[in-house]
């Protein structure tokens, strides 16, 4: 006779096998095959709406970092004109000594 562990072994067998049977038939129809169409189609307006931030935010930075190097330039600029006059200061100073001690 057949006991009862062996019994409940071949219990979920066969619930297994009409349960994947029945799970193939339900993937298979045509409302599964719907509403992978509906969830495929929300995944690719989903990247499109991620693409365009995307887009939007790398712009934004090209701007931002194009700024930036404008500011650095100039004020790079300002310190090289400021070296100048600080330069030609020096040497109008020198020269008043210079005159001053001849």
């Amino acid at each position: 006779m057949l006991s009862v562990s062996t019994l409940k072994k071949i219990g979920l067998f066969a619930g297994g096998v009409l349960f994947g049977t029945a799970g193939v038939k339900v993937l298979a129809s045509k409302d599964a095959k719907k509403v992978y169409t509906n969830c495929t189609a929300a995944a690719l307006r989903a990247k499109d709406c991620v693409m365009k931030t995307a887009t939007t935010m790398q712009e934004n930075a090209e701007d931002i970092l194009a700024e930036a190097q404008q500011i650095n330039e100039k004020r790079a600029a300002e310190e090289a004109a400021k070296v100048q006059e600080d330069a030609a200061a020096e040497d109008a100073g020198a020269d008043t000594i210079k005159e001053e001690n001849a």
